[in-house]
């Protein structure tokens, strides 16, 4: 299709200023069809003009008439053929990538989150490169990326890749400054968070069903849920988790008086939606600088069509992008830590007065272990997962680099690449935790919660009962998925 063409199979429409993560996903995860908007396209135009006139008129331009970094000096040619060849080296000259590939799905969100910058038009190229991304999205493969070597002050290596993998394959043809405005963004850590938030938001949500299952497991005092909490500490996250446990645990017997164990129970469990709540103002918070960051200029230089100039600016400093994912790595820590807490002690006969393992003694004899050993996996888990929380964004580039103007760094595709590990993690926790908590529930009996409940069948599905003398399930892979697809508890 032409640009700017509508047609009923697009779900996703460019327009360089409301794209969602929602839709990163959508594109990214389910091959969705994209195009550009026709006001897209009219203002990419636009911007390519003033581009155009400042070349005619000589203007020293940075990455348009001159090299970049070290080479800023150094004059473009300023004939068609030597000056797209100049554009073509200048991405090669990048391509110092390192190590693995980065995984698909972040490469297409890259790709979108790029022609998203694109059609905004502060970068001034023409819509044909915009068009080139839309394309190799809708039938094209994944460019190969590569995933280290890049210090967030742009994405420059990992888009090197990208921009030559699209450039080799179709022979397209680079005009003054489209390879710097293919480099100099944050496409790939702006797409990987789009990602690793959406990932972070359902597992949240996944941690609140397996905490709200250990209460029951665990035959906790409610009090923790108690209304006036959020009046007195009015948080917006702790309202929401507080709100949603009680939901899940809606019908549960452990809202009978006496059916508590304890006047209070261990923090782990007490704490839980404090926890959980701390971690979804975290979320929204990050939330709200990536829907900024996804339709944000993320360049250098940009076009100002009102004033038919292009300005040298930093754009490219994504600070509240890192730091934001760093702050969801920080508050997701914590949760993961009292999960593992939960787990360990409703293994543990002293604190849950269970049988030690959740197997039935009386029947299975001595050396039975259990589920004991999963207390041992989860440990291991968590403490990788809270390893990864430590900040990133405050990293310092070395100052000597390019003469030193190359001298700060947010170290964004790392805050980025961290939060969808961390997250990784995080879904095998929640898949021990549901685990351990149905298991103890079964052995405690009594009533649960209709959300609680619709868990436990989900875990059922792929995880039988524990048997005395039987083995514990090697591969909780099943219920991994179901964790990643989002738990139904109604």
């Amino acid at each position: 299709m032409g640009p700017g063409s509508e047609a009923t199979a697009v779900s996703v429409v460019v327009s360089g200023s409301d794209l969602t993560i929602d839709e990163v996903v959508r594109v990214s995860r389910q091959a969705e069809h994209v195009d550009l908007s026709d006001e897209a396209v009219r203002r990419m135009q636009a911007s390519r003009d003033v581009v155009e006139r400042a070349l005619v008129e000589g203007t020293e331009v940075y990455g348009l008439s001159t090299g970049v970094g070290v080479l800023k000096r150094d004059p473009a040619p300023s004939d068609g053929a030597a000056l797209s060849e100049f554009n073509r080296r200048m991405v090669e000259m990048h391509r110092t990538a390192q190590g693995p590939p980065v995984p698909d799905d972040v490469v297409r969100a890259a790709m979108l989150r790029l022609a998203n910058h694109f059609a905004l038009g502060a970068p001034g190229v023409r819509h044909e490169l915009a068009r080139l991304l839309v394309d190799a999205l809708n039938d094209g493969p994944t460019p190969a990326v590569r995933m280290l070597g890049s210090v967030g002050q742009s994405d420059l290596m990992m888009t090197a890749d990208l921009a030559h993998d699209l450039l080799h394959r179709t022979g397209f043809a680079l005009a003054a400054g489209e390879a710097l405005a293919l480099l100099n963004n944050n496409a790939v850590s702006t797409g990987w968070a789009a990602l690793a938030m959406h990932d972070a938001r359902r597992v949240a949500e996944a941690m609140e069903v397996a905490g709200a299952l250990s209460l029951e497991a665990f035959a906790a005092n409610l009090s923790l849920l108690h209304g006036a909490i959020a009046d007195l500490r009015p948080y917006p996250g702790l309202r929401a988790s507080l709100a949603r446990i009680r939901s899940l645990l809606d019908g549960s017997g452990l809202w009978e008086p006496g059916a508590a164990r304890n006047l209070q129970d261990p923090l782990t469990f007490r704490s839980l939606p404090q926890l959980q709540g701390a971690l979804r103002d975290a979320l929204a918070f990050a939330e709200d600088r990536l829907d900024i960051e996804l339709n944000a200029s993320q360049g250098n230089p940009i076009v100002v069509p009102e004033e038919g100039r292009v300005v040298s600016v930093a754009n490219f400093e994504v600070a509240p992008l890192a730091q934001a994912l760093d702050l969801v790595r920080i508050a997701l820590a914590p949760a993961l830590t009292s999960a593992g807490e939960r787990v360990v002690k409703l293994l543990e006969r002293p604190w849950s007065g269970l049988p030690t393992g959740l197997v039935d003694e009386s029947v299975s004899g001595s050396g039975d272990a259990g589920l004991g050993y999963l207390g041992i996996a989860m440990q291991s888990i968590v403490a990788e997962a809270r390893l990864l929380a430590q900040p990133v964004s405050f990293e310092m580039a070395s100052s000597a680099h390019a003469e030193g103007i190359e001298d700060r760094a947010t170290m964004a595709p790392l805050a980025a690449r961290r939060l969808a590990e961390m997250v990784a993690l995080a879904e095998r926790v929640v898949a021990i935790e549901l685990v351990v908590g149905t298991q103890a529930a079964d052995l405690r009996g009594g009533t649960l919660g209709r959300g609680t409940s619709d868990a436990r069948a989900r875990v059922r599905e792929s995880v039988p009962f524990l048997a005395a003398g039987a083995l514990v399930a090697p591969d909780l892979e099943p219920l991994v998925a179901i964790v990643r697809a989002g738990i139904p508890t109604d």
